[in-house]
C-alpha cells in the first residue's frame, strides 16, 4: 500500500486514512495546514489511485497493515488517526484492536449499522461499475462528494482506474462494517464528526458512538452532506486543530 509521507519529520503524527473512492489526494487542505506542525502519514488504500495495483480485499486486511506502519515509530509516539467514510471506519478498527498505537482518533461521517439488502447492493455496484470509467457520470459522483475543482483531475483518474473487484470488496466491506466491541474501552479521546445532510441512519450510528465512549465529543455541521473534509476544509481543520491541542493540554 502506497503511504506518503511529509510534513514536519520531528512532530506528532497524523495518520489521515481516506474514503472509498477518493485517495490521499483528497486531504490536500489537511496537509497544507498540518503539515508544518505534524508529521503526515497519507495512505492511499488498496486500489485507489497509486496503490491501484493492490486489491481491496478485507478492511481487517488494511487495518493490519496500517497497524504495522504505526508499529515502525518509535515507542510513545504521539499518533492521532483521522478517517473519512470508509477511512472512518478503518479508524475505528484501528483504534479499538490497536490502542497502543494510537492516541486519538477522528471519525468523520463512518457507517457503523450496516445497510438494508446488502447482497442486492453488491449487484448494483458490479453493474454500475463501468459508468464510473465515464467521465460525464464520474463528474457527477465527484460533485456529490463536494470535490473542489482542484481536485477533480485527481478524482476522475482514482475513479477509473478503481478495479471492480476492489470496488466490490470495499462497498461488501463498508456495508457490513459494525462498531467494534473494543469501541467503549478505547482509552484516547474521540473526535466525532458529521454533517446533519447526511442519512439518518449514519448520523444516528454516529451519536451511538458518542454515547458509548466516555471521552468523546460529537460535533455536527448544520449544512454538510457526506463530504465534510472536502467542502468545508476550514471549519474541518479548525475543529481537529482545536481539539488535538486542547487534548495535549
Amino acid at each position: 500500500m502506497y503511504i506518503r509521507e511529509t510534513g514536519n519529520a520531528d512532530g506528532p503524527v497524523l495518520l489521515l486514512v481516506h474514503g472509498g473512492g477518493v485517495a490521499g489526494w483528497m486531504w490536500k487542505a489537511q496537509i497544507d495546514n498540518f503539515g508544518a506542525r505534524f508529521r503526515v502519514l497519507v495512505p492511499d488504500l488498496p486500489g485507489h489511485d497509486h496503490s491501484r495495483d493492490v486489491p481491496f480485499t478485507t478492511s481487517a486486511a488494511v487495518v493490519a497493515e496500517l497497524a504495522a506502519l504505526l508499529k515502525r515509530l518509535p515507542a510513545g509516539t504521539d499518533v492521532t488517526v483521522v478517517g473519512f467514510s470508509l477511512g472512518a471506519q478503518l479508524a475505528l478498527e484501528l483504534a479499538a484492536s490497536h490502542p497502543e498505537l494510537v492516541t486519538r482518533v477522528v471519525v468523520t461521517s463512518a457507517l457503523t449499522g450496516g445497510i438494508p439488502l446488502p447482497s442486492l447492493s453488491h449487484g448494483l455496484v458490479r453493474l454500475t461499475a463501468p459508468l464510473a470509467r465515464q467521465t460525464w457520470f464520474a463528474k457527477l459522483q465527484a460533485k456529490s462528494l463536494y470535490i473542489p475543482d482542484d481536485l477533480l483531475d485527481d478524482y476522475l483518474r482514482t475513479s477509473k482506474n478503481l478495479p471492480v473487484e476492489s470496488l466490490v470488496a470495499l462497498t461488501r466491506e463498508n456495508a457490513d462494517f459494525r462498531t467494534p466491541p473494543a469501541w467503549p474501552a478505547f482509552p484516547g479521546a474521540a473526535l466525532l464528526l458529521a454533517g446533519a445532510k447526511e442519512p439518518r441512519s449514519l448520523r444516528e450510528g454516529m451519536r451511538r458512538l458518542d454515547q458509548e465512549h466516555p471521552r468523546s465529543e460529537l460535533i455536527i455541521h448544520e449544512n454538510a452532506g457526506h463530504g465534510l473534509p472536502l467542502r468545508y476544509p476550514e471549519w474541518f481543520n479548525t475543529r481537529v486543530e482545536d481539539w488535538i491541542r486542547a487534548d495535549l493540554t
